[in-house]
């Protein structure tokens, strides 16, 4: 007779345990968007962010500091919400909760080796993840590991879809705010200086031309537009420049720029070196071939335009005989 009620006992409790209804897998994964995917997402974005940004600068800062947030926020509704109130707000959104199989809360512990275990269902390409579609009980590897289960359960009271659409408008948000700052902080001064250094890359050997050609017969026309290409702080020392031509006797001078490299540029500030090549002199029986290298910074005023803002001369002009 006892071995009897023993047997029926045993029976009754398997079938208890049987009958606890599990979640379904739809359910399992609408929770795991809001739990997980969401968070990823804005983590994710912020990773891509923080690779333009200037390393440890405020805006790196900034993008790693709401990523190392939202994983926390993260690991407090995954693992600390579901062990002080039941719920994580994904998991209350579907009614649905991680058990035991006898329907006894699961601690934290044990929660923490369930996620961890999770990377088991990934590294087998997703295919525990899928296991719930066909395993009697919808359990994943982690769940078979850890011996657990997702159940259904009543729903919290309170509305917990309100409270789910607020996080999902909150993580829409940073994500805009945090792709916003990036455009305005890297990605568009980044384009501005690309910007500015093919700008001078095809301008730049151009006015040093100009600057540096003028012919006796133009010579003051020729000065004054020098000067015009030319920064206000720069001018005077162009100014003194040209009155020592002209008191050395000024003759026609013709360079050309042929070959030369932008050494740094800003939105508006560049420099470059230049190698000319020219001639000088009116008379063809005179006439002398020069070459120089000379190193030109430049800004840019505010009407948009380049101007030479000095002009270092690293290697003085060669002259030799025309038809050597």
């Amino acid at each position: 007779m006892t071995a009897v009620l023993d047997v029926t006992t045993d029976t009754v409790a398997d079938e208890s345990v049987a009958e606890v209804p599990t979640a379904s897998w739809l359910a399992r994964a609408g929770a795991f968007a809001i739990d997980v995917v969401l968070g990823l997402a804005v983590i994710a974005t912020m990773a891509v962010l923080t690779v333009p940004a200037p390393q440890r600068g405020w805006l790196w800062w900034v993008f790693t500091g709401a990523a190392v947030l939202v994983f926390i926020l993260m690991a407090v509704n995954r693992l600390l919400l579901p062990t002080m109130i039941g719920w994580s707000l994904g998991r209350a959104v579907f009614g649905i909760a991680v058990r035991k199989r006898d329907g006894s809360p699961v601690g934290l512990t044990r929660l923490a080796a369930r996620d961890l275990a999770h990377l088991l269902d990934t590294a087998a390409l997703f295919v525990g993840w899928l296991w719930p579609l066909w395993d009697r009980r919808g359990r994943t590897f982690a769940d078979l590991m850890l011996g657990t289960e997702v159940h259904k359960v009543d729903a919290p009271q309170r509305d917990t879809r309100r409270l789910a659409a607020v996080v999902l408008i909150a993580a829409t948000v940073l994500c805009a705010v945090g792709v916003g700052l990036g455009y305005l902080v890297v990605y568009r001064p980044a384009k501005a200086v690309d910007a500015a250094r093919a700008q001078i890359a095809v301008q730049g050997p151009r006015i040093v031309e100009q600057m540096l050609n003028y012919d006796v017969d133009t010579l003051q026309q020729d000065f004054s537009h020098a000067q015009s290409l030319t920064t206000d702080a720069y001018k005077p020392q162009l100014i003194a420049q040209q009155q020592a031509v002209q008191k050395g006797g000024a003759t026609k001078n013709q360079y050309y720029a042929v070959s030369s490299a932008v050494l740094s540029a800003t939105q508006d500030r560049a420099s470059m070196l230049v190698a000319l090549q020219g001639q000088r002199g009116a008379d063809v029986n005179t006439l002398k071939f020069i070459t120089a290298t000379v190193r030109v910074d430049f800004e840019k005023s505010r009407d948009g335009q380049w101007r030479v803002s000095n002009l270092t001369v690293l290697k003085k002009p060669q002259l030799g005989q025309a038809g050597q």
